[in-house]
């Protein structure tokens, strides 16, 4: 069964949260194991800003899996097989400019010959692209911009 564009572009996003995801995992490992290995040594002080360098690390590591468990939990909203016509989350967006998939913040994917940006709705381009309809236009870092085609 051959998948849908907006089912491709959902996979890959899918696939991108779980590379990052499991980066994430390994990072977590990584500084635990360091947090284990760290021996109280003669420098004392040396031995307690490794330590709190490492704590500092497993905090920001702890706050950008929470933002992964966000991005998967904003991703489960979508339903690939849906179409609207205004854009909304899981929208495909065709305009003047560049082809946009409303999810998450996953960069430009490509899919065949089609190039598409992965955008969250929280975006600067994603609030504008919100609620609007095919024939829509809108200005964009002095560009103006047209809705082509909504999926």
């Amino acid at each position: 069964m051959k998948m849908t564009l907006k089912q491709q572009l959902y996979s890959k996003c899918k696939a991108f949260i779980d590379h990052r995801l499991l980066t994430i995992k390994n990072n977590i490992r990584d500084i635990e194991q360091g947090l284990l290995s760290e021996t109280k040594s003669s420098a004392g002080d040396k031995h307690e800003t490794g330590r709190a360098m490492l704590q500092l690390e497993r905090e920001k590591t702890g706050q950008q899996l929470a933002n992964i468990q966000n991005q998967f939990g904003l991703l489960s909203r979508i339903n690939p097989e849906t179409t609207t016509n205004t854009v909304a989350l899981g929208s495909l967006v065709f305009t003047t400019q560049f082809n946009y998939f409303i999810a998450i913040s996953a960069g430009k994917i490509e899919v065949g010959e089609q190039s598409f940006f992965a955008i969250s709705a929280a975006t600067p381009i994603g609030k504008l692209l919100l609620s609007k309809t095919k024939g829509d236009s809108f200005k964009f870092r002095q560009q103006d911009i047209m809705i082509l085609k909504i999926m």
